[in-house]
């Protein structure tokens, strides 16, 4: 008879969690590939702002020379460089999520707008890492490269969505895994790394117990999860919004899910788990797993040395 352990049965109720629970959470707008921005003659009301993290390069091109520029904190920058209208930045990580730092050039050729100013907010996950940033219409060959851009992100937004809808439309729970087959002779492993991750100071909340799950799916396919069960010491409520897995290269895992979207009371525990796509190739080393709010000034949970079995 084909039996199942305690840890294996943990690791089907996480993937076979209902849809709703595991919808995706919102997070701050960052565009992938180069980003365009166009600059007017008039300041406006509020400058733009580009995601960063700190040890991955941002490039910030222009259509003219730079005379020069200022950047806010400059010692918290491992390098500011220009090189005549190309402004390239890499934070270091004396930067902390949430932070906006503002930078402002100042062109050359004296055309208006003579200068511009950008915020730079520090990402718990996302970078922006090339803008290209002009004072006039942009050319036929730019707005060809973005319309196919846009394309091609729909056109993954599509093939996610039909992938999704193909696995969730038919059986679900047990009999759902195995016919979509996420469930045969591999199993479903997972293993406690409480004692492997590291907890970073400024956390606001106390991770009792880590736990990460790897599933091996169809063609290569997988999807990994860590769970936390977490300790509010507080006074107020913390409700998480959002998460992140970050590899050594401050490159993150993406389509991560987070359920539930609960508040932790204060005093209480509280337990989140963050869900993903990735095969095993994706998920190897190690990963640093960030768990934040909205709450103004809340440091969010940072834990280092998360691995998957």
């Amino acid at each position: 008879m084909f039996a199942l352990s305690s840890t294996a049965l943990l690791g089907l109720a996480l993937l076979a969690s209902p849809t709703d629970a595991t919808e995706q959470v919102p997070l701050p707008t960052c565009e992938e590939g180069t980003r365009y921005i166009e600059l007017t003659a008039d300041a406006p009301s509020k400058p733009p702002e580009v995601c960063i993290r700190p040890e991955l390069t941002l490039n910030l091109l222009f259509d003219a020379k730079l005379a020069r520029v200022v950047v806010e904190g400059r010692e918290r920058f491992r390098r500011v460089k220009v090189v005549d209208d190309t402004l390239m930045l890499v934070a270091s990580e004396a930067l902390h999520d949430g932070e906006h730092v503002r930078v402002t050039v100042h062109f050359e050729d004296g055309a208006a707008p003579a200068s511009a100013t950008f915020v730079l907010v520090v990402h718990p996950s996302q970078a922006e890492r090339q803008v290209e940033v002009s004072r006039h219409e942009r050319t036929v060959a730019s707005l060809r490269q973005g319309e196919q851009q846009a394309r091609a992100e729909v056109q993954q937004c599509r093939e996610e969505k039909a992938r999704l809808q193909a696995e969730c439309g038919g059986q679900v729970g047990l009999m759902g895994l195995i016919e979509n087959g996420w469930l045969d002779e591999k199993d479903i492993v997972a293993k406690v790394i409480t004692l492997n991750v590291t907890r970073r100071p400024g956390n606001s909340l106390v991770a009792q117990k880590v736990i990460s799950y790897r599933a091996v799916g169809p063609e290569g396919r997988g999807r990994v999860a860590v769970k936390v069960k977490l300790f509010n010491p507080g006074t107020v409520a913390w409700t998480p919004t959002g998460a992140a897995l970050v590899g050594a290269r401050q490159e993150a895992l993406t389509g991560l899910t987070v359920w539930p979207l609960e508040p932790i009371p204060p005093g209480k525990y509280g337990s989140i788990t963050v869900e993903m796509n990735a095969t095993e190739r994706e998920a190897r080393g190690t990963f640093m797993l960030k768990l934040w709010a909205d709450e103004a000034g809340d440091g969010g949970v940072t834990l280092d040395g998360v691995t998957f079995p």
